[in-house]
């Protein structure tokens, strides 16, 4: 059971005074393209002002994408069960088993949802689900084949770190068994959900059942062992304090830098972060008495500190899920080059009450009004045109889409 005292942050991200010298060094040092220790990108993300956290980020967003080009993919999220036993506080979204709301989808409908993302442009689907007690390795090993023999040129960005945690618990196998098989039957990519805030007060709090931080990151190791890439996220604003949320982003980092290839491609391809969505959530009542939810200046501030900090991620994303398209939009001037997914379905964040809604075409429109290119991508950020035909910077700089300044700048 939650206590009151459980529900309230560590350490309120209030202002303090600080060494005005200190806070212009640190400035100073992502001008000069240099790393923040944890204490200066605190400091950054507590005492700078917005506006001059947005001009940082876009700074440091402009050395990996001086071309303006601000990319989203279209996919669906498939959740294949909403039975889970991990019980997290914060998810509205889960099912104990025998609920009469709880569920297994049918093959066929899971068929049905990728025709009509076909129907619709869709390239990738992404496929979490919930925890459930009898579904092992071997059942997503049977679904992960059937569906790459039937859609070949299917993307799979499914499974993650705390399913394929459970999936090792369950079958009592190493967790790189579990990706390597999952990967034989046809997984491409690892999504970076669970982590929520990779640090053990938070999670004991919000999630104590859950894997560990340990533990997700080990699977992001072995993922990237395995041959796999994967994205990173954080889910911020439930029991978090400031410094935690930097915490966060400090492990991500260092697993980054420990993770990456010889050619310099990095294993995680993006950062996103987003916002706890309270209502409908086990924790709701309680929490709602001690907190508020993230404001909309707090996401952008979280937004710009992480494209400094993380400065060995070339994407970062930001979020109309969450947040609606016009604080999606103001995020591109806040060091964000992506915007995410136009999603054929999502069903977590909506069960907790949050529906934004928008188009492909508004998307597309609100990036043009921001002065960038909208590009559509793979997971890998490989660029894509309008009919999902491959393409490159250069090709798009010798057809005039692009400056040919930026022509010979790939994402890596």
């Amino acid at each position: 059971m939650l206590g009151p005292e459980s529900l309230i942050p560590a350490s309120p991200p209030a202002r303090r005074q600080c060494d005005e010298m200190s806070l212009q060094d640190s400035i100073q040092k992502v001008l000069d393209a240099e790393r923040l220790s944890p204490e200066e990108g605190y400091e950054l993300y507590t005492q700078a002002e917005l506006p001059l956290l947005g001009m940082l980020a876009g700074e440091v967003r402009s050395r990996f994408h001086s071309d303006g080009i601000v990319t989203y993919i279209i996919d669906r999220n498939i959740n294949p069960t909403n039975v889970c036993i991990t019980d997290c506080g914060f998810c509205a979204f889960y099912r104990r088993p025998g609920d009469p709301e709880s569920y297994v989808l049918a093959r066929e409908e899971i068929y049905q949802k990728i025709d009509e993302l076909q129907e619709q442009g869709g390239i990738q689907v992404l496929m979490q689900g919930g925890h459930h007690p009898t579904l092992k390795t071997e059942w997503f090993e049977a679904l992960f084949r059937d569906l790459k023999e039937r859609y070949p040129d299917l993307w799979l960005h499914a499974m993650s770190p705390p399913e394929i945690v459970h999936l090792s618990h369950l079958d009592k196998i190493p967790v790189r068994e579990v990706l390597q098989r999952l990967k034989d039957a046809g997984m491409d990519s690892i999504p970076g959900g669970g982590a929520e805030i990779l640090v053990e007060r938070v999670r004991e709090i919000i999630a104590p059942k859950k894997a560990t931080t340990d533990e997700w990151l080990d699977v992001m190791r072995q993922a990237s062992a395995v041959g796999m890439r994967g994205s990173a996220t954080m889910m911020f604003g439930s029991v978090d304090s400031a410094r935690e949320r930097i915490e966060h982003m400090d492990r991500l980092r260092d697993l980054q830098d420990e993770t990456s290839q010889s050619d310099g491609r990095a294993f995680f391809t993006s950062f996103i972060p987003w916002t706890f969505q309270p209502d409908h959530t086990p924790m709701a009542e309680e929490w709602s008495k001690h907190n508020q939810k993230v404001t909309r200046a707090e996401y952008l501030r979280t937004l710009a500190i992480s494209r400094i900090y993380l400065d060995n991620f070339v994407n970062v994303q930001t979020s109309w899920v969450t947040q609606g398209i016009k604080t999606c939009q103001v995020g591109l001037s806040m060091g964000a080059n992506d915007v995410g997914s136009m999603m054929l379905e999502e069903n977590v964040v909506s069960s907790a009450g949050c529906d934004h809604m928008t188009t492909i075409a508004d998307v597309e429109r609100h990036i043009k009004d921001a002065g960038f290119v909208p590009m559509r991508r793979k997971m890998n950020f490989d660029l894509l045109t309008l009919d999902n035909q491959p393409t490159t910077r250069a090709q798009l700089a010798a057809e005039g889409v692009i400056a040919g300044s930026a022509a010979g700048q790939e994402t890596r």
